[in-house]
């Protein structure tokens, strides 16, 4: 199992505080500072069953300035998260082939 995390979100924390509780095995991905691979994130995307840019935060500066009103293709959003790693949501819990956003934390229940 793991969780891909940011310290620096409140949710983020929230849902590695809710797993804490489910249980210890799992691995912590700070995916900010390891970058996540075009190939981990289509991975991430397929378990999760949602498209891309469904997992956008699009309140981030960076959305804003360079890709809001813009339209783009599912391998596009992906590379644009890849070269943008805050512009996706979090956290993301995967365990097998399944993953959930922990926004919120309860739906980490989800994998037990």
């Amino acid at each position: 199992m793991k969780i891909y995390h940011n310290n620096r979100c409140k949710k983020s924390r929230a849902g590695l505080q809710y797993l804490q509780e489910k249980t210890s095995d799992f691995e912590i991905v700070e995916y900010l500072k390891n970058e996540l691979s075009i190939a981990e994130l289509t991975d991430i995307f397929k378990k999760l069953g949602k498209k891309p840019e469904e997992m956008i935060r699009k309140q981030e500066k960076v959305f804003k300035e360079k890709f809001k009103g813009k339209s783009f293709s599912d391998a596009e959003w992906i590379k644009i998260i890849a070269n943008n790693p805050k512009l996706l949501n979090r956290p993301i819990v995967v365990k097998g082939e399944k993953a959930v956003w922990g926004d919120p934390a309860e739906n980490i229940n989800d994998l037990f």
